[in-house]
């Protein structure tokens, strides 16, 4: 059958939706469909004007319902005009241009050699231990075979919390307590804050870092010792750099020495920092003495074992080439920031 347009009060509203379909279709612009919008539902249009003259609820119903259509279309149309203008704003904005560059974070220097200093001793196999900071004058001192004669346990070369109490003077504490607790063979190393009352100076600081090692085990020689720490310094200082071994006293090692390497302000021709020596001191090492392993239960007839002594600030001034340790503490960040 012929489909025929509906006429209501002379108005054929099927012509009428039409056209206000296509109309709203075509509109490219927001502006554009306001005004598609007044042309057909304003209160001057064609279908408000046909509503105020409804006499049944027929015909009501049908031009209401065209009225819905409409206000539905518009309102799509128009979300859909919104999208494509933001759109086109975010591809018209240079995303591209650098705004303000946030300042990474990192690592102190200290922290970073302190961490390349245990993947040296992981990758010898060693443990790492913590250690505490505060500690008894037996384990800083007595178990080390330490005199009561030395001048390191007067008040004013250590900080003394009480009279049995210190804050240690070396990571050696924590050797000491890891051999009570356990049976040979050991293999660890110790890192942290020590305390001294030193004044502070290009080499030395109240408050500085040490790395300890211990060995223990059957059949340990001095040339154990030698070769160990010849590859620790191979490893952080790279083969250009000379060491020597030289002959020491300490009270808890027999034989006792001391290493140093090339100084890296001079290489090794003299200079105010190297007290013209050519040499900078990098710590003290030896065989542990039987005395040592007699406080902690141990048999110095079966056992032997080497420890040293490394200031992690000085190995990080000599690897790179900071003429004042006292740098790594003052926080300055054109210092830092280099690292």
């Amino acid at each position: 059958m012929e489909k025929r347009s509906v006429t209501v009060a002379a108005v054929d509203v099927e012509a009428l939706e039409r056209d206000a379909a296509a109309a709203v279709a075509a509109a490219s612009t927001p502006e554009e469909l306001d005004e598609i919008r007044i042309r057909y539902l304003g209160r001057r249009s064609e279908l408000k004007q046909a509503l105020r003259a409804v006499r049944d609820r027929e015909t009501g119903m049908t031009l209401n319902a065209v009225r819905e259509r409409l206000e539905a279309a518009f309102d799509t149309r128009e979300t859909e005009l919104e999208r494509d203008q933001l759109a086109k704003r975010d591809q018209a904005l240079d995303v591209t241009l650098p705004g303000t560059q946030l300042r990474r974070g990192r690592l102190h220097p200290l922290t970073q050699i302190r961490r390349e200093v245990e993947d040296i001793f992981l990758g010898l196999g060693y443990e790492i231990i913590d250690s505490r900071e505060v500690e008894t004058v037996w384990h800083n001192f007595d178990a080390l075979n330490q005199p009561l004669t030395h001048p390191s346990r007067s008040h004013r070369d250590t900080f003394y919390v009480d009279d049995d109490t210190l804050l240690r003077t070396h990571t050696s504490t924590g050797q000491i307590r890891v051999m009570e607790q356990r049976d040979p063979p050991i293999y660890i190393a110790t890192l942290g804050r020590v305390y001294r009352r030193d004044t502070p100076s290009p080499r030395s600081t109240p408050n500085f870092h040490q790395v300890e090692a211990l060995a223990v085990d059957r059949g340990i020689t001095l040339a154990d010792l030698k070769g160990t720490l010849m590859h620790f310094f191979r490893a952080m200082f790279g083969e250009g750099r000379d060491v020597r071994m030289r002959t020491s006293f300490f009270p808890f090692t027999e034989p006792s020495v001391e290493f140093d390497v090339t100084c890296f302000l001079c290489a090794g021709k003299g200079c105010a920092f190297c007290k013209h020596t050519g040499w900078f001191e990098m710590g003290g090492a030896g065989v542990v003495d039987p005395a040592v392993f007699e406080r902690v239960g141990y048999d110095p007839e079966e056992w032997s074992g080497f420890a040293w002594g490394l200031g992690l600030d000085r190995i990080a001034a000599q690897r790179h080439g900071i003429p004042d340790i006292r740098m790594f503490w003052e926080n300055d960040l054109r210092v830092l920031r280099q690292f």
